[in-house]
């Protein structure tokens, strides 16, 4: 459907009526909303599977492993938990605020939110951002991916077919329909996607001074790090399936790997090996490995393979016809050169060797770009990755281990400078989906002339005395 700037400021002006209906404040209402988007979720279950099937290639079981099952996770989480968290929080007022003893924080919705969502999750990060909406008390528009066509149609239908458009609705088209909607006034705006479309997406929400939250790759990707005491044969196994997955195209993913020199081509053989244990010899022939999302993103796994064609230890291989392309491994690769200066969102893999003992200078040189998104490092002396950790400024990480933070409960995911802003998963969602609101309740007994003038003389004396006391 082609949309007009008049028909989604139809959708958005009806929102807000819907909104100011004061529907979306009960917490009961949002819960039962919660309950039919799952629902709704599992009754699509099928359509949505076979949707990531024709976009992204792929299987049944990876579609379920990495959108439909932490989705219904995340569902599950925000139900069990919403009351508690809407439940407004009654604080002492302070002796300088006597005779109130009552201060109240509300967490109230922001309004009319929009949602705009990427192609490479097009499931989980459409709905799994909606539920933190719904949570928060809000309307929403979801703005979906263009180029994963299947999925937006089959959440189109899901939506639809769940919620009245006036509370919740999905908006298709490309970028030029997605700048109708951000030219458009809402109350919150969560965009997942580049740090480039990030900036227009902040500068359109500065015009309103609207609240927006950004889910981001990193402008210079996320490194992983292998030093010299690792358990090699963990560390590739758990490194192959995380750049298999979605064939690269994940935000979290591993960018580049800089690994100690002293076993690099120990760590390589066992990278391959297990490349091959889990894919095959001729992965671009696999079904069961995700292809890539376009022509052009095919074409640049293209590029950057000739490109050091000279240097490709593994892989190097793909089908255009089907957008499948091996698992590339590039070695060595110095860690200025252009391939590590910039997010790839591809199974390219990029292999930095360095010296062991230069490991708080890799750090150093992590730490000197724009912050990522994740970062992971695989060794055995865990007090020195626990500190590289905790001063490393990034979204998150594991140690020794892969991706699977995201998935604790309890706990933000998120970015930081160019790899996002705001937090979302759970109560941090309902957080970046509400506003907290301070109301002091007053009395009108027992009011003190503290704060009144006059404030020179012994008055003043006295008042400066007093109010020295209560600041202790």
């Amino acid at each position: 459907m082609a949309y007009t700037q008049e028909e989604i400021s139809c959708v958005v002006k009806a929102q807000r009526r819907f909104f100011r209906s004061g529907k979306t404040l009960d917490v009961t209402w949002r819960t039962a909303q919660l309950i039919k988007l799952k629902r709704a979720v599992i009754k699509h279950k099928e359509a949505l599977i076979k949707a990531l099937g024709e976009d992204l290639g792929k299987s049944r079981v990876e579609a379920y492993l990495c959108d439909i099952g932490p989705l219904i996770t995340e569902i599950n989480e925000t139900i069990s938990g919403l009351k508690k968290w809407a439940r407004p929080e009654k604080h002492f007022s302070g002796l300088m605020c006597f005779p109130s003893t009552k201060t109240t924080v509300y967490k109230l919705p922001y309004g009319v939110s929009l949602i705009i969502s990427p192609f490479n999750f097009p499931v989980l990060l459409t709905l799994g951002i909606l539920v933190a909406s719904i949570a928060g008390g809000n309307t929403a528009v979801l703005k979906t991916s263009s180029k994963s066509a299947a999925s937006t149609n089959a959440l189109k239908e899901l939506i639809a077919e769940t919620f009245p458009e006036d509370y919740i609705t999905l908006i298709d088209g490309g970028h030029d329909v997605a700048d109708m909607c951000l030219s458009e006034r809402f109350d919150k705006i969560f965009y997942t996607g580049s740090p480039g479309v990030a900036k227009h997406v902040l500068s359109a929400a500065s015009e309103n001074l609207t609240s927006v939250a950004l889910e981001l790759g990193g402008e210079t990707g996320n490194w992983c790090i292998v030093r010299k005491d690792a358990d090699l044969r963990d560390a590739a196994r758990k490194i192959a399936f995380f750049k298999l997955c979605n064939a690269g195209q994940i935000c979290i993913n591993i960018n580049q790997i800089a690994v100690a020199e002293e076993i690099a081509d120990s760590f390589l053989r066992e990278l391959q090996k297990e490349f091959v244990r889990q894919i095959g010899t001729r992965p671009h022939h696999n079904p069961e490995y995700p292809k890539l999302i376009s022509d052009a993103a095919f074409d640049k796994c293209v590029h950057l393979t000739e490109e050091y064609r000279d240097r490709v230890v593994f892989g190097g291989a793909g089908c255009r016809e089907t957008r499948r392309f091996a698992p590339t491994i590039i070695y060595p690769v110095n860690e200025n050169e252009d391939i590590v200066m910039h997010e790839l969102f591809c199974p390219i893999l990029p292999v930095v060797p360095f010296k062991d003992s230069e490991a708080d200078r890799i750090l150093d040189v992590i730490s000197g770009r724009e912050h990522p998104l994740a970062m992971y490092i695989f060794t055995s002396d865990i007090s020195w990755a626990d500190k590289a950790m905790s001063v490393t400024q990034m979204g998150g990480g594991c140690i020794n281990e892969v991706c699977i933070h995201m998935m604790v409960r309890g706990v933000p995911f998120n970015g930081t400078g160019h790899s996002g802003m705001g937090a979302y998963h759970g109560e941090w969602g309902f957080r970046e989906f509400t506003h907290p609101q301070t109301v002091l309740t007053g009395r009108t007994y027992f009011n003190l002339s503290l704060r009144e003038h006059p404030y020179s003389g012994k008055a003043g004396e006295i008042k400066m005395k007093l109010l020295s006391f209560f600041e202790k």
